[in-house]
């Protein structure tokens, strides 16, 4: 098998295939709509690695997508469709701002508390829907849609309700300040930490305008340890047994109800960890009156399906999914184009990643191209010529 056959069958050729052809079918939209493509993926590059503050706003946005897009990666190599991500990620929100609330701690305990707060609180949902699955056998996208919408409004109730409502605000009290995970925050704004910052203008300008955080850091850690877990571990075999098949897992003796629930607990712990990292990580560092959803959980099913499922495939899906809806707003703010145009590129790109037999087909022609012709078994004339067996 050559080189080239062997990239064609790979999933990153899929995923690269899936991206062009997003790229391609969105700039027969621009150009139909009357804009040029290449000056409107020029603006939308430059919107968003064009500068040093850009470029952390789109890893500050693909910190959460890349955590919902693991969690939803690990549920289904492990036979799980988690389409509830979006609620466990709010729950974890509701989870880490009530904690953050409530408690003052030293920063040095307040933090993992939080976090462990919004962590746990994802994976009760998670586990809620594993276990009607396991108990019952109702299925979890069912469940888990229907739960979004119960964390959803369980999240304004909490904002509205008279012991956490900011006064004259559509948001809850603002977490205490020592739990959040900026990086360098009163460094950063002091006169020695200015005095640095001004010799490295980049860092400055990442450091200054936006809300730099921990986040990637622990969400690139989190992919690799599940990467490890599913493809290296006696309980990621199990798991992925029982995906596979109930029946012969449950003949092998392996717990089929005890892995199906803590396959979604832990695929909701990770949601909930998003959340958590937001509200510790982002201003206004707590929870918001919803009017609709965030979109961080559904957003991780589509960064999971162009990662192929794979964890760590999701650390460059994630960034991709996020520079193009950050540098989207440039498109639409420079050119004056629809912002459906990012919608469409998106849904294009998990359009085209849903056909995975693309790039397999065009490695048959290249092996068929490729393939040594033998000896000519017919005359000219359509006469069958002697093989050398015959001959023999």
């Amino acid at each position: 098998m050559s080189k080239l056959e062997q990239f064609l069958r790979s999933r990153l050729a899929a995923a690269i295939a899936a991206v062009l052809a997003g790229l391609i079918v969105s700039g027969i939209v621009l150009a139909a709509a009357g804009f040029n493509p290449f000056e409107a993926f020029s603006v939308l590059m430059q919107g968003a690695f064009g500068r040093p503050k850009y470029i952390a706003n789109v890893i500050i946005k693909a910190t959460p997508i890349l955590l919902t897009g693991v969690a939803v990666s690990f549920a289904f190599k492990t036979g799980l469709f988690n389409i509830g991500a979006e609620g466990q990620y709010i729950l974890g929100t509701v989870f880490a701002a009530l904690v953050g609330i409530t408690c003052n701690l030293p920063m040095v305990f307040e933090i993992p508390l939080v976090i462990l707060a919004g962590t746990l609180g994802g994976a009760t949902l998670g586990a809620f829907i594993g276990w009607l699955k396991a108990k019952f056998g109702v299925h979890e996208v069912i469940t888990s849609i229907m739960c979004n919408w119960i964390a959803f409004y369980l999240c304004n109730f909490i904002v509205m309700s008279d012991a956490f409502h900011k006064p004259n605000s559509s948001s809850a009290v603002i977490t205490n300040p020592s739990c959040w995970t900026v990086l360098l925050p009163e460094w950063k704004k002091s006169k020695e930490g200015m005095a640095a910052l001004s010799n490295i203008p980049w860092l400055k300008e990442m450091l200054l305008k936006t809300d730099l955080n921990i986040g990637i850091i622990v969400a690139i850690i989190v992919a690799i340890v599940i990467s490890i877990v599913l493809n290296r571990s006696k309980l990621g075999y199990e798991l992925r047994a029982v995906g596979f098949n109930n029946d012969a897992s449950k003949f092998a003796g392996i717990p089929v109800k005890r892995n199906i629930i803590l396959s979604m607990l832990i695929s909701g712990g990770i949601c909930g960890l998003a959340g958590a990292l937001n509200i510790t990580g982002i201003s206004p560092h707590t929870v918001t009156l919803l009017a609709a959803m965030e979109n961080y959980g559904f957003n991780g099913l589509s960064v999971a399906f162009i990662a192929g499922c794979s964890p760590l495939g999701c650390i460059p899906s994630s960034i991709l999914f996020a520079s193009l809806l950050y540098g989207g707003m440039s498109v639409q703010q420079m050119l004056g184009a629809p912002s459906e145009i990012i919608s469409i590129v998106i849904g294009t790109i998990v359009f085209f990643t849903a056909l995975p037999g693309i790039t397999p087909k065009l490695a048959d022609l290249v092996a068929k191209k490729n393939k040594p012709q033998g000896p000519p078994t017919v005359s000219k004339d359509g006469t069958p010529l002697p093989t050398a067996e015959k001959e023999a």
